[in-house]
């Protein structure tokens, strides 16, 4: 390859210190789309949910996909079948270096997600980046900022919030249906996610990678460790602490998102963050020093705010052995569900409560008190050619990385009390540091691989 990376990283922006805003030498980005004009898009990483984006993108009649880029060939020649009149790369650095684009989108292990994104914003590029938007909250932090510098057009991957269901609840919070909100139950405990949470340890030894698997490009950001069969790549990386944010990184977001919307929280930021995890893992110093816990139940406090009535409240979260109280099973099976849904928020007001089943129509409770109440259906929307739109001026996205940064943030946040649990961390945001304790605020950040 004839890329210079040293070069590269000199006029995109590199990551390293979290501080560098790179957009007032990057070139204008396209603004104004004629009627017939065409989004030249890129899409880094075309395998697994990339490859469900991809199909997205192109299916957009206005979107044209010049450029694809993937570390793993078999997914690059699948991807290619798609879109054929496409160039392909394994670097996505030699593509932006190369391609005439106006937008990316990423769908890649989490510990790539903020490089690219900060590159492809400062060379002008609109950016849709699959949630958790980033690994590290530090990350999270200077995406977020960076869009806002760069003044670029961006879209969190939580394709769910075009959906009825959660567009419902952001308008029946927004309106104050429940009153004041004391608190939020959140949670994800989906059958069959348990093939997706390893409990480890990494092997002792690896293999040499396929020759179909650029592997050294795949690791990018994170320390060198061998290449072993259906550990990492292509979906096991999630329950790496290098790669993936665990169970709460990778759904969080879309079961945050109603909550957040419809709470009108933007940059709001937790007072404190705490967990309690699985009791096996906790007691394992190998386990956890290189993976997740299986089992999460994170809970951060917030002060007041409007849709709180300046009230203090708290948000909960709940996966694998964790269940939400009695309060919410029993609302839940009022709402005609068994127990409480395997994906779903609830938000406790001072008149009532709405539960937002993933995917599904909101239920606000007790029904006898809603039962006048019609749940008006709403029109499909698509996630990703809200972002398309966007970008060709047509509509604002609906989920900008001003927006959703800040959400992100605070579900990352949750990561962090994770490897520390049972202590309650008290988040000073505007220090992007924990009060008083730095062996947590070190894990805020990650230290890249040299050449990274």
């Amino acid at each position: 390859m004839d890329l210079n990376r040293r070069d590269f990283f000199k006029s995109a922006g590199a990551l390293a210190g979290l501080t560098m805003a790179g957009c007032a030498t990057v070139p204008q980005r396209r603004t104004v789309f004629g009627p017939n004009d065409k989004l030249r898009h890129a899409s880094i990483g075309v395998g697994g949910m990339g490859f469900n984006d991809l199909r997205n993108f192109l299916s957009h009649p206005r979107v044209e996909v010049v450029a694809l880029c993937d570390v793993d060939a078999n997914n690059l020649a699948k991807a290619a079948q798609l879109a054929p009149k496409a160039r392909t790369y394994t670097d996505w650095r030699e593509m932006l270096e190369k391609e005439d684009i106006d937008s990316v989108n990423i769908a890649v292990p989490d510990h790539q997600h903020a490089i690219i994104a900060l590159a492809a914003m400062r060379r002008g590029k609109n950016v849709y980046c699959q949630k958790p938007l980033c690994h590290d909250v530090a990350e999270c932090r200077e995406v977020a900022l960076e869009a806002e510098r760069c003044h670029v057009i961006t879209q969190l991957g939580t394709q769910f919030a075009a959906g009825g269901g959660d567009r419902l609840g952001v308008g029946f919070l927004r309106a104050g249906m429940i009153g004041a909100v004391k608190k939020v139950y959140l949670t994800s405990n989906r059958t069959g996610a348990e093939r997706y949470r390893l409990v480890g340890p990494r092997p002792a030894q690896g293999i040499p990678p396929p020759k179909t698997l650029a592997w050294d490009l795949w690791l990018g950001t994170a320390p060198v460790r061998p290449y072993a069969e259906k550990i990492y790549h292509p979906m096991i990386w999630r329950s790496w602490q290098d790669f993936g944010t665990g169970w709460s990184g990778d759904i969080g977001c879309h079961i945050f998102d109603a909550v957040w919307k419809g709470m009108n929280l933007g940059n709001t930021a937790p007072k404190t963050v705490s967990a309690q995890v699985q009791e096996s893992w906790k007691n394992s110093s190998a386990r956890r020093a290189d993976t997740w816990p299986q089992s999460n139940h994170i809970t951060w406090t917030f002060d007041g705010v409007p849709a709180s009535d300046g009230k203090p409240f708290t948000m909960e979260w709940f996966d694998g052995e964790f269940y939400p109280p009695e309060d919410g099973q029993a609302l839940a099976r009022e709402a005609g569900f068994k127990k409480f849904p395997e994906e779903a928020a609830m938000v406790f007001g001072t008149e009532g409560a709405i539960l937002i089943p993933h995917q599904k129509l909101p239920h606000l409770l007790p029904k006898a008190k809603f039962a006048s109440q019609k749940l008006e259906k709403l029109p499909f929307k698509n996630h990703y050619h809200d972002f398309a739109d966007g970008c060709l001026g047509v509509t604002e996205s609906a989920s900008p990385f001003q927006k959703t940064g800040p959400m992100a943030e605070t579900i990352i946040l949750g990561t962090v009390a994770i490897r520390c649990p049972e202590e309650t961390l008290r988040w000073n945001a505007d220090a992007l540091a924990f009060d008083g304790n730095p062996a947590a605020t070190a894990l805020l950040r990650r230290n890249y691989r040299t050449g990274w």
